[in-house]
């Protein structure tokens, strides 16, 4: 449509939560579905922090705050860092957001121009590429080695920056991959970065806490203070506690950025819900055993479908450290037909036809640009995942 902004036009919608709708749909007509899809945790938030909420909702805390976050929640968000991440802020370097996603997008609009290049692993969220689009820049894709868990190495970051690189946005435990990278491997990346002081890092640590086998979560400007300067550090309560829907994303990093960031959210959404800030504190303040617990729960459940996949013709699955995602490779099935006759030409055919043959509902591996792969979210019941993983294993049994 002519009105519509040549920046949207660059933009195309979220693919996982396509799939996840389409899911719906055929769930809503009597299909038989299972979705793996979405990237929620399955449990409920727990009791103390949805007490909290309603605390906060019987106590009349439900009017305007100020535009970035309570002070109360600020503070909790510095004594996080500190506690865990050997990372010391102020309260006036913390920006809290409605999300993670829009901690990240505000960040992009802070501080893009036309011509800044972002470097970002492959595979990658679905989001990071069209955020950096929105904001007027360009997206610079390094593919991670399915040798190396789909991470990347010093030299290929080496390689991909140039004079007009901005950002190198990072993610570990990654979406959609789960790899988690090593205290050596993130020390090796922020050599290079050290190296090119032009370039700002933003370390998207979502998945901080889901992480297995006695795996150590390192941040960036945790391995390198040199590069405490120009980072920004990105985490949220979504996935550690299940708070989705609460909607709390939040950053620390230098005050001239998030000073940035803070006007840009006061020209778009203004403070995030007052009440799951005050949720939000109690998630980071209040007892951290629900984490221990659920962690146990999805590291079971991420043996339960590496197990079920690798047991699969033409599917080859590694065991990631951390999050609640696989992204196995379906080379082996490129090339073949379903029992219906449908070709799978690429990992989108794959998931499609696994999605209308089987009821599985996956998001196809070029979504996250690397392929031919697909992601699974096992954040759901085990029986559950059970079954899926054996209507996957009976549909690639019957390509030919």
């Amino acid at each position: 449509m002519a009105f519509l902004s040549d920046s949207l036009t660059r933009v195309k919608p979220s693919p996982t939560v396509a799939m996840t709708g389409l899911a719906q749909e055929l769930k809503a007509k009597g299909h038989d579905i299972i979705a793996l899809s979405a990237g929620e945790p399955d449990f409920d938030t727990p009791q103390n922090i949805k007490d909290a909420g309603m605390r906060a909702i019987t106590q009349g805390q439900t009017k305007y705050t100020t535009v970035d976050g309570i002070a109360e929640l600020k503070q909790a968000i510095c004594d996080k860092f500190a506690r865990e991440n050997d990372l010391r802020y102020s309260p006036s370097q913390i920006s809290v957001s409605s999300g993670g996603k829009q901690v990240l997008f505000n960040a992009f609009m802070a501080t893009l121009n036309p011509g800044d290049e972002v470097i970002i692993p492959t595979p990658y969220w679905v989001s990071y590429p069209d955020m950096v689009k929105i904001g007027g820049g360009t997206p610079v894709f390094v593919p991670g080695d399915p040798a190396r868990g789909y991470k990347i190495g010093p030299d290929a970051l080496e390689a991909a920056i140039t004079p007009r690189t901005k950002w190198f946005l990072f993610n570990s435990p990654s979406n959609p991959s789960g790899a988690g990278y090593s205290r050596a491997e993130l020390c090796a990346l922020t050599e290079v970065l050290q190296r090119h002081p032009h370039v700002w890092v933003m370390s998207d640590d979502m998945y901080e806490h889901l992480t297995f086998d006695g795996f150590e979560f390192t941040t960036p400007a945790q391995v390198a203070p040199a590069l405490y300067d120009r980072t920004l550090t990105v985490n949220g309560v979504s996935k550690a506690y299940a708070m989705t829907g609460w909607r709390i994303g939040y950053a620390g990093g230098p005050e001239a950025l998030i000073g940035a960031m803070r006007k840009v959210q006061s020209q778009s959404t203004s403070n995030p819900c007052t009440i799951s800030q005050w949720a939000a504190v109690e998630a980071l303040n209040g007892p951290q055993e629900y984490i221990r617990d659920s962690c146990a729960a999805f590291k079971r459940r991420r043996d339960l479908v590496v197990g079920a996949l690798n047991q699969c013709p033409g599917i080859s699955c590694p065991t990631p450290n951390g999050a609640f995602y696989v992204y196995p490779s379906i080379e082996g099935c490129i090339g073949k037909t379903t029992a219906r006759g449908v070709e799978i030409t690429d990992d989108e055919a794959f998931c499609t036809a696994l999605l209308e043959e089987t009821g599985v509902a996956t998001v196809f591996g070029a979504a996250f640009g690397l392929s031919p792969n697909f992601r699974i979210s096992y954040a759901t019941s085990d029986e559950i995942l059970t079954d899926a993983c054996a209507r996957l294993q009976a549909f690639c049994e019957r390509l030919r």
